[in-house]
């Protein structure tokens, strides 16, 4: 690899400049407003990927957005890496609370990136990620040492939940044969600590609506007189905890895998301060699970948590208003075995159950995805932990990860094919807030570790 390296070297200025590019497209797939700026991302990926060699590169049409498809078949007997990735990003709101506009990237210097880090939408999550792999597949072509075949499957959608994903997986499982999937949409625990996520916990994403007088009402001729959506929706939402943080739904924790007391003492070992964690965040301590520790909490715990929740007026000024509606998003991390589709039932049935008399119902279930568990002996594994240990200096941790890719167990399930998650974030990354960046450091060496994780595991399947 040291011809692909020395690409790598000469021309990471034009890799930057090109992830830039990238940046700037508002590829924002919740939003219908910048619908024609996702068609244009994918769009833009379709003309890079041709550009550096691929073949077969196709913008696919689904209901939703375009999935862009790419491929190097060398020779048929080689091994086949498939790449995925999404060039969605999530909505910058809100916008204020960014130090530079969230689609204008720029490199600036923080503690934990001295070297630099791009600060945009989408720099970490998934953008400067999956172009590693683009990047890395450029350099080892150019080179001639790319070691076998690649296919990449690029999506629009993966922020809203992948809806189309898994149709189009179904539908071409030929097109998308392969040996083992490679997925950069996680991190890793620290520049000088690398990780491999061999875990990811599933998600049932529910919105309520609670709904009581048929029209907002006077609050001082009908308060105290009617149920207040909003009251009521909180003191429910209250409920759900117990007080040692512990989830009150009926079932929940029914086929939760609780780990044995080895695998909690390894998962100690990984660098963690909770001191750091909680300066990192300004706050004053952690909050969770009562006997777990705070990296317990965050992986093989499963959680409940309000995303969002609103109602009656919140203008300028005062109005003195009862709602006729409230409304809450809420979001349920999953442990092996949880099924999504079974706590949302659970969930509903509960909901319903504690709500008093006088308001009204309605819980409208949104994307879900199964917990992953990806063996840590197997020659995919193997070969991620040698590469990293190339470029890094040492072997990889291990890591279970909080957060949830669903389409990994929909992979499993539609290909029979094991997923590799090589992720080069960190948590202080900001995904999905404001002011997401991405270290120019870990841009760099994902760009650098990738073809040596081609070079081994195709050593071993030859």
């Amino acid at each position: 690899m040291e011809k692909t390296q020395h690409f790598i070297d000469h021309n990471k200025d034009r890799f930057l400049n090109e992830l830039f590019e990238l940046l700037r497209i508002p590829s924002v797939s919740a939003d219908p407003n910048f619908q024609k700026d996702v068609t244009s991302c994918a769009e833009h990926l379709v003309k890079h990927l041709q550009e550096i060699g691929l073949d077969n590169v196709e913008l696919i049409a689904t209901a939703g957005h375009p999935i862009v498809y790419a491929q190097k078949i060398l020779n048929e007997a080689l091994p086949t890496v498939l790449v995925y990735g999404h060039y969605d990003v999530q909505p910058a709101d809100p916008l204020e609370l960014w130090h530079t506009p969230a689609f204008e990237p720029v490199v600036k210097q923080t503690d934990i990136h001295p070297q630099g880090a791009i600060f945009a939408r989408g720099a970490c999550d998934d953008k400067g990620q999956f172009f590693m792999h683009v990047k890395a597949i450029e350099a080892m072509l150019q080179s001639g040492e790319l070691p076998c075949n690649v296919k990449l499957m690029i999506e629009g959608e993966e922020e809203v939940g992948s809806p189309n994903l898994a149709l189009f997986v179904s539908k071409n499982k030929e097109k998308l044969k392969a040996d083992i999937i490679l997925v950069s949409d996680t991190g890793m625990l620290a520049n000088d600590t690398p990780s491999i996520t061999t875990g990811l916990r599933g998600l049932s994403y529910v919105e309520v609506e609670l709904t009581g007088p048929n029209r907002d009402l006077h609050s001082g001729l009908y308060g105290g007189c009617v149920a207040n959506p909003i009251n009521v929706l909180t003191k429910m939402i209250a409920s759900l905890h117990d007080d040692n943080m512990r989830i009150t739904i009926p079932g929940f924790y029914d086929k939760v895998v609780e780990l044995s007391d080895e695998d909690r003492a390894e998962m100690a070992k990984a660098p963690f301060s909770e001191k750091a964690y909680c300066e990192a965040l300004q706050i004053d301590t952690t909050y969770g699970e009562a006997t777990y520790s705070t990296m317990e909490r965050g992986s093989i715990r499963p959680t409940l948590d309000v995303n969002g929740i609103w109602g009656g007026y919140t203008g300028e000024g005062a109005k003195t208003v009862i709602a006729s509606k409230a409304f809450a998003k809420i979001s349920m991390r999953l442990v092996p075995d949880q099924d999504p589709e079974e706590i949302t039932q659970l969930f509903l049935n509960h909901f319903e159950r504690i709500a008093p008399k006088g308001v009204r119902v309605k819980v409208q279930p949104h994307h879900g995805g199964q917990p992953v568990v990806t063996p840590t002996n197997s020659p995919a594994y193997a070969a991620a932990s040698k590469a990293y240990a190339h470029t890094f200096g040492k072997n990889p941790i291990p890591v279970r990860s909080g957060g949830s890719i669903p389409i990994i167990a929909m992979f499993e399930q539609e290909l029979g094919l094991k997923t590799i998650l090589m992720g080069f974030g960190l948590d202080s990354d900001a995904i999905h807030s404001p002011n997401e960046h991405f270290g120019l450091f870990n841009f760099y060496k994902g760009i650098a570790t990738i073809p040596y994780f081609f070079k081994y595991f195709s050593e071993q399947q030859q």
